[in-house]
């Protein structure tokens, strides 16, 4: 009696299983007429056709931004940099641990933005680690912060630009992700090493320093920019002067440049006080380190940026 039950059972096992066989042979057999006919149908329409290859070429471009991606990014902080978890904990430090030339630049900033020597000191810091990194000079982002900021890293423009370096966060929000966060953008050095990607992005598409500083303060396709370029390239001229050694005073006017009476340049420094053309740069100063039109200078009180900043053109 019992073998008999199981012999039932055996059978009754192997009738179940092939009929699920049989079953998923035809699922797959029709599953594989029903990718058939959508195939002939999309190579019958040219359009679905056309169509269908844009979102493929599509696809295949994202995937490979997104690989790529790490290479390009990798001056600013990724969660495997030893500082991305201890941020909130180095926001200051002592000057006397800095180098001259950062020591020098702290002390001139701190005197000129009135703001304390020890957070500026880990700034500084920040821009010579960064803009090695990144192949900026580090004078060319503590300008861009002077302009943006005042460095003041809770500022916020009447366009959503925040912090120091006055990004666009609701546009750069996933540059901040390996941070912690959107909010992170009131953090000096992720403000700080956020807005140097976006620097960088934009001076690679504006193709040059200038048209780089245009694009990201919003006049890429502008033919003015309200004067932002010449007033950054005139602050890091400041600050590449104080680096070489140079006394550089800490009110100094940020001069641009106007007409004398004979047709030859002049550096107006105030309504009415009108003085020559200051002379070139000593030869000592690093060459690679000069803006491209050194003569060219602004205001350096922070620059209101155009409505419709241009960093929108660079989300990511």
């Amino acid at each position: 009696m019992a073998d008999a039950g199981r012999r039932s059972a055996g059978v009754f096992l192997r009738d179940v299983g092939h009929g699920l066989l049989e079953v998923s042979h035809n699922v797959l057999a029709l599953v594989g007429l029903l990718v058939l006919a959508a195939i002939v149908f999309t190579l019958s329409r040219a359009d679905l056709r056309s169509a269908t290859e844009q979102r493929m070429y599509d696809w295949l471009q994202a995937r490979n931004t997104a690989r790529n991606a790490p290479a390009e990014t990798d001056f600013i902080a990724m969660p495997d940099d030893p500082d991305a978890g201890n941020l909130a904990r180095a926001l200051a430090m002592d000057p006397a641990t800095l180098n001259r030339q950062q020591a020098v630049v702290t002390t001139w900033l701190s005197r000129r933005y009135r703001v304390a020597p020890e957070p500026v000191a880990r700034l500084v810091q920040e821009a010579w680690h960064v803009g090695q990194r990144a192949q900026l000079d580090p004078t060319l982002i503590l300008a861009i912060v002077a302009i943006e900021s005042s460095f003041n890293p809770f500022a916020q423009s009447p366009v959503g630009a925040q912090g120091l370096m006055q990004v666009m966060t609701g546009v750069h929000n996933q540059k901040y992700e390996a941070f912690g966060g959107k909010l992170t953008a009131f953090d000096p050095v992720t403000n700080l090493r956020v807005g140097v990607q976006v620097l960088k992005e934009c001076i690679s598409r504006g193709g040059g320093l200038e048209a780089g500083l245009r694009f990201y303060v919003g006049a890429g396709n502008q033919e003015e920019d309200g004067g932002y370029a010449g007033k950054v390239l005139a602050e890091q001229r400041h600050l590449l002067r104080v680096a070489a050694g140079q006394s550089v005073p800490v009110t100094v006017q940020n001069a641009v440049i106007t007409a004398s009476n004979n047709g030859g340049p002049v550096l107006s420094v105030a309504p009415g006080a009108v003085t020559p053309l200051a002379p070139a740069l000593p030869a000592s100063m690093p060459a690679a380190a000069l803006p491209g039109h050194p003569e060219v200078t602004g205001p350096s009180a922070a620059a209101e940026p155009p409505a419709g900043r241009a960093q929108v053109a660079l989300a990511s």
